[in-house]
């Protein structure tokens, strides 16, 4: 049981670090999409 928990604990870490480092990704694509069109203009 404490095993179960310890997994459980660990699964939920990493889906919040992977949810920070998508958004982290998200914001940098766009801004790279807003220099782009900053230049086409």
């Amino acid at each position: 049981m404490k095993m179960l928990s310890v997994m459980v604990a660990l699964i939920a870490v990493f889906q919040l670090s992977a949810c920070n480092t998508l958004s982290g990704m998200g914001k940098d694509i766009q801004k790279g999409g807003e220099a782009i069109e900053k230049s086409a203009k």
